[in-house]
C-alpha cells in the first residue's frame, strides 16, 4: 500500500472527485483544493477553499497545504470553460481561462517542487483536453489546454534527473454532472456525440482517474513527457464530438 499525501486541485465534484477517490484507494491522504468543499469528504481527506482566480489566496492555500501535508503528488485539474467563437472571444475570458487553467498548475507545482525534491520523488499529472487538438467554440480553452500540454514536456525535460515524472491526460467527452446538465441524456446532440465516439459511450471520471493512478503510481518512474487521450478513441480518427 502506497502512503504519503497528494494534492488535487479541482477536487470536489466531477473528475476531481474520482480522482481523489482513486487516491484513498491507493493509499495516500487526498488534499483537495476548491471554491466549496465536495458533498462528502472521504475518511482520511483534508480540503482547503481556493480561488485560483486570485493569486495572493491561491499561493496562500497552496503554502498552507506544503507545510502542512508537504504532498509528492500532484494533479493539476481544475479549469474553468469559457465557450464561443472566434469573433465573440473577448481578450478578458481568454485571460480569465488562461489564469485558472494555466497559472493554476504553475503556483501548485512551484508550491510542491521542494517538498518533491527533497524525496527525490514526484508524480505530476495535468489534466488537459482533447480540445487541445482542436474544438469548435473553444478558442480560449484550447489555447489553454495546448498549453498545459506544452508545459507538461517542459516541464518533465526540466525535472526528470530529480526523480519526478510530469505526464498529461486528454479527457475527451466525459459524463460529469456539468456535462449532462448541458446535454440531456435523451437529446439530439447527446446521442449524436456518443455515436461520434468509437467506443459508442461516453467516459466517465472514472476511466480519466483509472488513467492518472497510471501516472502516480511509484511503478511509473520511467514515463514522463508523456500525454494519454482517456476518449473513447476520438483521437484516433476525425469522428465529431
Amino acid at each position: 500500500m502506497a502512503h504519503g499525501s497528494i494534492l488535487i486541485t479541482g477536487g470536489s465534484g466531477g473528475i476531481g472527485r474520482a480522482l481523489a477517490r482513486r487516491a484513498a484507494e491507493a493509499g495516500w491522504r487526498p488534499v483537495t483544493l476548491d471554491l466549496v468543499p465536495p458533498a462528502d469528504l472521504l475518511p482520511n481527506e483534508v480540503f482547503r477553499a481556493c480561488d485560483f482566480a486570485d493569486v495572493a489566496g491561491a499561493r496562500a492555500a497552496l503554502a498552507e497545504v506544503a507545510a502542512a501535508h508537504a504532498p509528492t503528488r500532484l494533479v493539476n485539474n481544475v479549469g474553468i470553460v469559457r465557450p464561443a467563437p472566434l469573433e465573440d472571444t473577448r481578450i478578458e475570458d481568454l485571460a480569465a481561462v488562461l489564469d485558472v487553467n494555466l497559472r493554476s498548475a504553475i503556483l501548485a507545482a512551484q508550491a510542491l517542487l521542494p517538498a518533491m525534491r527533497d524525496a527525490r520523488f514526484g508524480r505530476i499529472v495535468n489534466i488537459a483536453s482533447r480540445a487541445a487538438l482542436g474544438k469548435e467554440l473553444r478558442t480560449a480553452y484550447a489555447a489553454s489546454k495546448a498549453g498545459l500540454i506544452g508545459m507538461t514536456r517542459t516541464w518533465a525535460l526540466e525535472l526528470a534527473s530529480q526523480g519526478i515524472t510530469v505526464n498529461a491526460i486528454g479527457p475527451g467527452p466525459i459524463a460529469t454532472e456539468l456535462f449532462r446538465r448541458a446535454n440531456p441524456d435523451n437529446s439530439p446532440k447527446t446521442r449524436a456525440i456518443v455515436e461520434g465516439v468509437p467506443v459508442k459511450r461516453l467516459g466517465t471520471p472514472e476511466d480519466v482517474a483509472h488513467a492518472a493512478g497510471f501516472f502516480l503510481d511509484d511503478r511509473a518512474g520511467f514515463v514522463t513527457g508523456q500525454v494519454v487521450y482517456v476518449c473513447g478513441g476520438l483521437t484516433v480518427g476525425l469522428a465529431p464530438a
